[in-house]
């Protein structure tokens, strides 16, 4: 019995769901940090300026909304992408 490299098949089985994992995870990191920036900016400027707080309050609310948004469309995609990916392999 000999051993053999695994096939281009193989390789791309596998590397395909952890390549949209690592992307999914990016987008969301992204998302994370943004709404963590604002929502330091939104308590750092409630005692300065309590006007631009309400401003960035609004911004950061709108911003959550958004970030679920993308969350679930990205949810979608994920599993769309790997369903395609294994009925292609399997």
């Amino acid at each position: 019995m000999t051993n053999h490299p695994p096939n281009r098949t193989t390789t791309s089985l596998l590397i395909c769901p952890l390549a949209l994992g690592l992307c999914l995870t990016a987008n969301l990191t992204a998302g994370h940090l943004l709404i963590q920036l604002i929502s330091t900016a939104t308590t750092a400027l409630f005692s300065t300026i309590p006007a631009d707080s309400l401003l960035t309050l609004l911004v950061l609310f709108l911003l959550t909304i958004l970030e679920v948004a993308v969350a679930i469309i990205q949810a979608c995609v994920f599993v769309l992408l790997l369903s395609l990916y294994l009925q292609e392999n399997i």
